[in-house]
This record gives C-alpha cells, sequence and structure tokens, in this order.
C-alpha cells in the first residue's frame, strides 16, 4: 500500500485527505480544549459568588509563580513541580522510575514546606488550603481537576518534552496553561491542578472528606494528556503542518504574487 507523504501535496482534491483528516482531529481536539478553559472561565464568573478581581490575582499568583520559578529551574530539573506531570513524563519516558519516585517525593515534602512557611510567617489561621466551592459536587469537581491538570500536563509534553523553537521558552507556556486553566477551577475547586498544592497545605490546615479528588483528578488528568500525546506523535503530527516554524519568507504562501 503506497504512504501519503503528509508534508507535500500530490495534487489533487483528494491527494492529501489522510493529512486533512487528521488535521481535523487536531482542531477539534484544540477548538475543545480552548473553548472548555475558555467558556469555564466565564461561567464561574456568571454563576459563583466569588470576586472576579480576588479570583484574578489569585489565578495570576499561580501562573506567574510558575514561569518565574520554572524559568530559573528549566535547565535543571525540567520544572516539574507536580506529581501528576512527574507521572506523565514517566509514562512517556523522559524521566525513569526511580527519579519519578523521588521527585514525587520531594514535590509533596516541598507543598507540606511552603504551606509551613506561609502560615509560620503570615498573621493569622493559614487559608490556602482547596475545597470545592460554589455548589460543585464531588464528581464535579473531579472531572474538573482532570481536564485542567491535563491541559497543563499536554502543555509540558508538547512544549518541553517536545523540541522545537518553543522549547527555550516552555515555562512562558506553562505559567499562561496554569493562569487559563485556573481561572476556570478556582471558583469550583479551589484550582489545584496538582496534588502536591492540594495535600501541603491540608496537611496543616486539615484534611476534607473529599481530598481524594485532588489525587485521583490529576492523576486522571495526567493519564489523559499521554493519551492525547500517543495519539498525536502515532499520527506523525509534525507532518500535518511542515514549515510552521520556518522564518524563511520562501516558505510563505502565494510568493508569486
Amino acid at each position: 500500500m503506497k504512504r501519503i507523504d503528509l508534508s507535500r501535496s500530490n495534487g489533487g482534491l483528494f491527494a492529501d485527505i489522510e493529512a486533512d483528516l487528521i488535521a481535523m482531529l487536531g482542531e477539534f481536539c484544540g477548538t475543545v480544549m480552548f473553548l472548555l478553559f475558555a467558556l469555564g472561565s466565564v461561567q464561574a464568573l456568571n454563576t459563583t459568588s466569588a470576586s472576579p478581581t480576588g479570583d484574578y490575582y489569585y489565578c495570576a499568583g499561580f501562573g506567574l509563580s510558575l514561569f518565574a520559578v520554572s524559568s530559573v529551574f528549566y535547565r535543571f530539573t525540567g520544572s516539574i513541580f507536580n506529581p501528576s506531570v512527574s507521572l506523565a513524563l514517566a509514562l512517556t519516558g523522559v524521566i525513569g522510575p526511580v527519579r519519578f519516585v523521588l521527585v514525587a517525593i520531594a514535590q509533596m515534602i516541598g507543598g507540606i514546606v511552603a504551606a509551613a512557611l506561609v502560615d509560620g510567617l503570615t498573621p493569622g489561621p493559614l487559608l490556602v488550603g482547596v475545597v470545592l466551592g460554589n455548589g460543585a459536587s464531588r464528581a464535579q469537581g473531579l472531572f474538573i481537576e482532570m481536564f485542567t491538570t491535563a491541559g497543563l500536563t499536554l502543555s509540558v509534553l508538547m512544549l518541553a518534552a517536545e523540541k522545537h523553537l518553543m522549547t527555550p521558552i516552555a515555562p512562558l507556556g506553562f505559567g499562561f496553561m496554569l493562569f487559563a486553566v485556573m481561572l476556570w477551577s478556582a471558583p469550583f475547586t479551589g484550582g489545584a491542578v496538582n496534588t502536591a498544592r492540594a495535600f501541603g497545605p491540608a496537611c496543616i490546615e486539615g484534611f476534607q472528606s473529599y481530598h481524594w479528588i485532588y489525587w485521583l483528578g490529576p492523576t486522571l488528568g495526567a493519564l489523559l494528556a499521554v493519551g492525547m500525546y500517543w495519539v498525536l506523535k502515532k499520527l506523525k503530527y509534525w507532518r500535518i503542518n511542515p514549515n510552521q516554524e520556518s522564518t524563511d519568507r520562501r516558505d510563505a504562501p502565494m510568493q508569486e504574487v
């Protein structure tokens, strides 16, 4: 069976139908992800009692912090800081099982230490834990955490694990993705998107009866992201839109104009 060269047209309306169908799948997944997070933030704004300014400040704090600290540690550890992302990197072979266990332990302990430092350095009781809010059920919270963690994890896989022109500035993508997903999830789940972030404060403030959703949800999100990444690699996604990273004007269309 003759294989279609997905990187160039062979002539005819349906010559590149395989590439076109894969592009269709990619646009479907991308549109769903884009509007899921964007519309989720609108829904959160319109249906919750939370302060829009306060939520924006909250989400920006996490997004900016991830970008800033990731930029510092990116060439050292890869800037994971999240057990679910670590799991995805282990499943895709970026890190080995021993490193996965060690960094996951470090991340969980790091969450406890960070919460303890905030508790000791600021007045009043610690109020940084994640809780379900605005009528969100446990099932809704579970799947919100799953989808938001999948988005963050996929950004790490596509920006850092994959190698391209965006890889050196991948921390910027991590930070913006975390900011985006938290605009939706923060009013409903507290916007954990990270088991270490939920576990650390809970060790000091106390555990909710539904704390398990902050373990299961992000883990499912990591598995979902790995599944999406596997499909993209299987389809050899880089052949669908060749020269996308080119800066050569000769690769632009309509050169004869």
